[in-house]
């Protein structure tokens, strides 16, 4: 009979599980890792089976993580769910992280594609797109890159640079660092 468990306990479960698969382990590779049965694993995994301090420390350990990180309380705090669209001139982002080093944004880009060395700026750091929909023209110094939806490209934002939307709006998901999440999502506001 399997017994009721808390969420958190449902939590560690599922994570036990998804590191694993993760891994690309099997139940018996993983439990030749940290020293069980595959039969108990599994039944840790399920739930038909309560987990011992023991054997969680040793899970941990064979998957590469803290005790901490496996038994942390799930929240919603982290996760957003409606950000907020920034707008500017020609672009409107979406900020989808937190994390103050980097920010990772949805912009969708509809000013003109950038014309000469009046539009490009330098600033310290570093920049990563993809580009999800249209085309975007990337100004490089003396280099015009076309950049399509599926493509990507990464920078040294010291080099002069600039971006715009060929023919009508572009979509990008962008990774900046923290001077250039400062130069592009703040500057257009």
């Amino acid at each position: 009979m399997a017994q009721e468990f808390s969420e958190l306990d449902a939590l560690v479960r599922k994570r036990i599980r998804g590191l694993r698969l993760a891994m690309g382990w099997s139940l018996d590779e993983l439990a030749g890792r940290c020293y069980l049965s595959p039969s108990t694993l599994s039944r840790i995994e399920t739930g038909a089976r309560r987990i011992s301090l023991d054997q969680l420390a040793s899970l941990a350990r064979a998957l590469d993580t803290s005790l901490d990180q496996l038994v942390q309380a799930g929240t919603d705090e982290d996760v957003i769910l409606r950000p907020r669209p920034d707008s500017g001139p020609g672009v409107t982002s979406w900020a989808l992280g937190r994390d103050p080093a980097v920010t990772v944004a949805r912009m969708r880009i509809t000013r003109p594609a950038p014309t000469g060395p009046a539009d490009l700026k330098a600033h310290p750091g570093r920049e990563w797109f993809t580009v999800l929909s249209g085309t975007v023209v990337l100004l490089l110094g003396d280099r015009r890159i076309l950049v399509d939806a599926g493509q990507a490209a990464e920078f040294y934002t010291m080099t002069p640079h600039a971006i715009g939307a060929q023919a009508g709006g572009a979509e990008i998901l962008g990774i900046f660092d923290r001077d250039a999440q400062r130069t592009h999502l703040r500057q257009e506001n």
